[in-house]
């Protein structure tokens, strides 16, 4: 313990390594279901070279390294390591915002760098990022994009990475590796016997000579690695930087809300809306998680419950630089005549929430407290991939399964996010308890794995597989798994990086 205490701090400096019981305490565990394990200690490198170092010393030591961006309050169990020993590598100390370019509409930055901080210096500069639903103030931009958490705007959501584009990785082997356009002419061979990295700065510079882009994601060569960081919870590589496709700030920014008793009554309408990409937010919440997102405390939420529609549909309509008045009107004029078609109505008011205050909270992160754990202190999450014609039937299953649990199907919360283009849909229940009731948590835990269990029977598609989704997933493609297997072999020859997580 000592000489690897002793090795880290010469990596990056003794306030930098933590061993306190305290601080190992809090990273032991989170507010998911997965069994706690205290790390040996948590080291905070504040650069790519010691992230590097502390790579290759855990090569040579055989340590288990967990990478983790975000603060508190953790949710998933990928962040408490799996194995005795592991060291947290606390990534929160990279937090530059490396470069925002307005004319390509990119942005680079540190895996530390929070929404809070990046929408507001984006904002400087006439940008913005697609966020998820009201992340934690504490939530890394990059921790959200590399575990593919549904944007809000699938009109701009070309694949289910997005926004990710180039980025760079420390490799389990402790290789550094670019991906993308900056991969190419990132590299110094100046002799036979050597070749390294230029800096990112150097790079970036001699593009902007050319007014060179950092967005096209692909490569080197034929080969998008991007996609084996992407929801791999830090088992493929330790990211440093990656750019990000950014949009343009707008001028006019309205709310709409469509209200309905029955969630089947606004299915064809969100499809036909889907397809003309009209709006940019666009994402469906029932009464229960509205309620959340607007309440600011247990009692006004079940308040807000009670009054608010069953289910409510969201979205927002955008008017950039060309007359965006005029633009936001005769969209708003077309949805109407397509809501008459199916029997619905755009309102900017509904019992219970305006367009002005929804669009305020769900344009930003969550307050603080974080917005699920405002009515119970605890909240654990099932979400899936599915298509949305199949919504109703999952819901019906959820609700019918928390019955039988003695939950209330009242307190589930359902968050409805189309993605790609519509293509595709993220489900999300929200199962809120009370953590320090022992027998309702046991009641949340028993209701979790049934219903996980249950809904991929039905055919949810777990794409990000958290603790015991890995094995529903993996065990599901044996082709997929091995191959995944053999990957990691190349990657990260020694298992250091987060082992026991996914198939590994």
């Amino acid at each position: 313990m000592a000489e690897k205490k002793d090795e880290l701090i010469k990596i990056v400096g003794a306030e930098n390594v933590i061993d306190d019981p305290i601080t190992l305490d809090v990273y032991s565990k989170d507010h998911s279901f997965i069994p706690p394990r205290k790390p040996l200690m948590v080291v905070k490198p504040k650069n790519a070279d010691e992230v590097q170092g502390i790579v290759k010393w855990a090569n040579q030591t055989r340590t288990p390294l967990v990478p983790v961006s975000s603060g508190l309050p953790h949710f998933r169990g990928d962040s408490v390591p799996s194995s005795e020993g592991a060291v947290i590598v606390d990534l929160s100390g990279m937090n530059r915002i490396i470069m925002m370019d307005r004319r390509n509409r990119v942005a680079i930055v540190e895996p530390g760098v929070t929404f809070s901080k990046l929408q507001p210096e984006l904002a400087k500069e006439g940008m913005r990022l697609s966020m998820p639903l009201l992340p934690r103030t504490s939530k890394s931009v990059l921790g959200s994009v590399l575990e593919r958490e549904p944007i809000m705007n699938p009109r701009y959501s070309w694949s289910l990475s997005e926004p990710l584009r180039c980025l760079e990785t420390v490799m389990g082997n402790g290789d550094i590796f670019r991906t993308g356009e900056l991969a190419g002419a990132s590299i110094s061979t100046s002799t036979r016997q050597e070749a390294k990295l230029i800096p990112l700065e150097e790079v970036l510079e001699k593009r902007r000579k050319t007014q060179d882009t950092a967005l096209y994601q692909y490569g080197p060569g034929q080969f998008n690695y991007h996609k084996l960081l992407s929801a791999a919870q830090g088992t493929m590589g330790i990211v440093t930087w990656a750019s990000l496709r950014c949009e343009v700030l707008p001028k006019v920014h309205r709310f709409f809300l469509v209200p309905s008793e029955r969630l089947d009554n606004i299915i064809g309408f969100a499809y036909k809306l889907l397809r003309i990409r009209f709006h940019d937010e666009f994402l469906l919440l029932n009464s229960s998680n509205l309620a959340s997102s607007l309440g600011e405390g247990t009692e006004q939420i079940m308040g807000l419950r009670e009054e608010l529609p069953p289910w409510i549909l969201i979205f927002g309509l955008a008017g950039r630089d060309i007359m965006p008045e005029e633009k936001v009107e005769f969209l708003k004029k077309d949805i109407d005549d397509i809501a008459q078609q199916f029997g619905v109505r755009l309102e900017s008011a509904i019992p219970g929430a305006r367009d002005e205050q929804v669009g305020e909270a769900v344009l930003n992160p969550s307050k603080e407290p974080y917005w699920k754990l405002l009515d119970k202190g605890g909240c654990q999450d099932i979400f899936f991939l599915t298509t949305l014609n199949r919504i109703p039937e999952f819901v019906t299953t959820m609700y019918s399964l928390a019955e039988a649990f003695k939950y209330s199907p009242s307190d589930i919360g359902v968050y409805i996010q189309p993605t790609h283009l519509g293509t595709s849909c993220h489900l999300e229940f929200s199962l809120p308890f009370d953590p320090i009731d022992e027998r309702e948590v046991t009641k949340i835990q028993g209701l979790f794995t049934k219903a996980s269990e249950e809904l991929g029977k039905q055919g949810a598609f777990f794409s990000r597989p958290y603790g015991i989704w890995a094995d529903m997933a993996y065990s599901r493609n044996a082709e997929h798994t091995s191959l995944s297997r053999k990957l990691k072999g190349l990657f990260d020859p020694n298992n250091v990086l987060n082992p026991g997580k996914l198939c590994f």
